[in-house]
């Protein structure tokens, strides 16, 4: 990786960063410090202009999908972006300003919408309040005449007019009063209270201790009129409201348009983030960042093209610059399973080579159906074909076509072909009893019945496996030249290894072979004892050497780990050959074969989901905690170089 400069002339600010940003090269770095002679400039205004309006179209864009939803295809999410000309961009750009208002318009519309619903709301609610009082004669809100006080309201509890006036005379008996029950039920009584207006404070007192409260609705009109006009208002809100829900759709056309202008301002906020950045004067400006060594020379084309400007480089700080991978075809489809984990720092090697080939070799073996991963490599490869997806979904699923591939061969192995449904069928229509092993024209392994075999072959696949880790941290000790590590604390312990492996094939072989494994592992252990405390004083070197043999106990644990190669591997088998035999149990008639065409498509559809599902994870977890744990340490910073962010669209490449 190289540190950049590039020195050019302010007028030519705005081509050039295009070009850089078309092309992907450099990730732009802010100066480390301010710079005698420069300034910055001072662009905030602009990005939140273009931060808006790219949140604009993005609201718009939800809206439309709420009001007039985009009708996508089953498999549409592979499709990849929209591939426009250079040339569109100034379409685009002078198109934004009709797109934004459009925008305007549809939130502008949703926004009566949402008013409109929330004061159909209100209405509902004064609805329900005022269906109390509709056999009232006068408004609500009716006030004190010159002799007579009135009080509308309710109480809470059900009364009579004989229980209601016997428990008013009992609070006062020297109150006059005249009432009139509205409504009577559900625990509350809604009446009408008029008293002469020389006692209003005592009836207000009487009131008081039966718990009246006034209706939270008040109108000047009767309640029968007032919930007429709610009712007619509500109305007219539907009525705006679809009318507006109507304008929204019709101008759903305008998605595509908004789309790619959502893109346009959000590739022009990236630039202006970057120019807010930089370092200015009044005729030039200044970009310094990081580019691979490899592109530094199609850089320096790119900018000699462009403008007139100074560009150097040197070699960059291995501790800050970033990390940018570079595999082939076979293994660059497993860097993200890699960054997942984390990018490698400059002290690690790239492991995504040796991560691609056991990520595809254990899925294969736990997922281990030729039927299954032959319709992934079809079914992905005509995805692919279909589609053209960009470059992240097209490396995914490059990712389980290639897992496709292992799974379809190690199928092969186990003899399953969509579990053991090409012998459950030829038994249904011939009443045969066949097997998939005297099908198959060549001797498989069943991991039914040859369990432990199947577990000894697993055990030694993540014996390999380990032993690979091990070699990568030996092979990066002995590269930064500490050979104690490389030999002493790794080297011993993958010897030792080894020698419990021969241990085990002397077991099943000669007790020569036995020997000599022993004879390996009591070497490495005294090796152990030796070397492990080295770095310790006095009598703690011994029990150092000694406590190091304790991990072997995590070794044994790590091996026993990839026993989940079988267990993985009987679950898939096992489970499609039980839909293969529930599908053939409703006999050979029309309805038979009706629901054995079903169980056997959903069966195993189901079974692909599950079993794909678990076989991606527990390969994951075979990387992360076996292989990675023994020299892998990460924490890189991943190479994010100054490109076009987009979403929908992308540029065609200038051939």
């Amino acid at each position: 990786m190289k540190r950049v400069r590039i020195v050019a002339l302010r007028e030519d600010r705005k081509r050039l960063l295009e070009h850089i940003q078309d092309s992907a090269l450099i990730q732009i770095k802010k100066p480390d410090k301010k710079n005698k002679g420069f300034s910055k400039v001072d662009v905030a205004s602009q990005m939140q202009v273009f931060e808006r309006n790219v949140q604009l179209c993005e609201t718009t864009l939800k809206i439309l999908d709420e009001y007039a939803r985009e009708k996508k295809g089953l498999l549409s999410s592979f499709s990849g972006r929209k591939e426009i000309d250079p040339d569109d961009i100034g379409v685009i750009a002078s198109n934004s300003g009709k797109v934004i208002e459009i925008c305007r318009k549809i939130n502008d519309l949703n926004k009566k919408i949402v008013d409109n619903s929330a004061e159909q709301i209100r209405i509902s609610t004064s609805l329900s309040q005022l269906e109390v009082w509709q056999k009232l004669d006068i408004p609500i809100n009716t006030e004190d005449t010159k002799s007579t006080a009135v009080f509308i309201g309710s109480l809470p509890a059900e009364y009579t007019d004989k229980e209601l006036s016997d428990t008013i005379t009992q609070e006062n008996s020297k109150l006059e009063f005249e009432f009139e029950i509205q409504y009577c039920e559900n625990k509350m009584t809604c009446l009408v209270l008029f008293v002469p207006i020389s006692q209003k404070t005592m009836a207000e007192d009487v009131l008081r201790n039966l718990g009246f409260s006034k209706p939270m609705t008040g109108t000047s009109h009767t309640p029968a009129i007032k919930a007429e006009r709610l009712r007619k208002r509500s109305k007219e809100l539907l009525i705006d409201s679809e009318k507006a829900e109507n304008e929204i759709v019709a101008l759903s056309d305008n998605r595509e348009d908004i789309k790619v202008t959502q893109d346009y301002f959000r590739i022009r906020a990236d630039k202006y983030s970057v120019i807010n950045e930089l370092d200015h004067t009044n005729h030039v400006f200044v970009i310094e960042g990081y580019i691979p060594e490899k592109d530094y020379e199609d850089l320096v084309k790119l900018c000699e093209r462009v403008s007139t400007c100074y560009i150097e480089a040197w070699d960059a700080d291995e501790e800050e610059a970033p990390v940018k991978l570079k595999n082939n075809r076979f293994s660059t489809p497993a860097q993200s399973i890699l960054t997942m984990y984390a990018p490698p720092s400059h002290a690690d090697i790239d492991p995504t080579p040796l991560l691609a080939f056991f990520f595809y070799f254990f899925f294969g073996m736990m997922f281990s159906d030729a039927g299954y991963g032959l319709l992934m490599v079809i079914a992905i490869g005509i995805i692919l074909k279909v589609f053209k997806p960009d470059t992240q979904m097209r490396n995914n699923l490059k990712l389980f076509q290639y897992c496709g591939v292992s799974t379809f061969f190690w199928g092969l192995v186990f003899g399953s072909i969509f579990g053991d449904a090409p012998a459950v069928l030829y038994n249904y229509f011939t009443d045969s009893q066949i097997t998939m092993a005297q099908m198959l024209p060549w001797p498989t392994l069943d991991p039914q019945k040859d369990a432990l075999m199947l577990m000894i072959i697993s055990i030694a696949f993540g014996l390999v496996h380990i032993l690979v880790g091990m070699g990568c941290k030996f092979y990066i000790c002995f590269k930064q030249k500490d050979y104690a590590a490389a030999f002493f604390d790794t080297g011993l312990w993958m010897l030792m290894l080894v020698g419990f492996a021969v241990i085990g094939v002397g077991m099943a072989t000669t007790q020569t072979v036995l020997y000599i494994g022993a004879g390996i592992a009591i070497a490495c252990a005294v090796g152990l004892i030796l070397t492990q405390g080295r770095n310790k004083k006095g009598f703690g070197k011994v029990i150092g050497g000694l406590a190091s043999l304790y991990d072997v106990t995590s070794y044994i644990s790590d091996l026993l780990s990839y026993s989940r190669l079988l267990a993985l591997g009987l679950t898939t088998g096992v489970m499609a050959q039980v839909f293969n035999m529930l599908a053939t149990m409703f006999g050979k008639g029309v309805v038979g074969m009706i629901f054995m065409i079903v169980i056997m498509l959903l069966g195993h559809a189901i079974n692909i989901g599950l079993n794909a599902l678990g076989s991606y994870v527990h390969t994951m977890r075979l990387q992360y905690v076996e292989m990675f744990s023994k020299f892998y340490e990460g924490g890189g910073q991943e190479f994010e170089p100054f490109s076009l962010k987009s979403k929908y669209i992308k540029i065609k490449e200038d051939k």
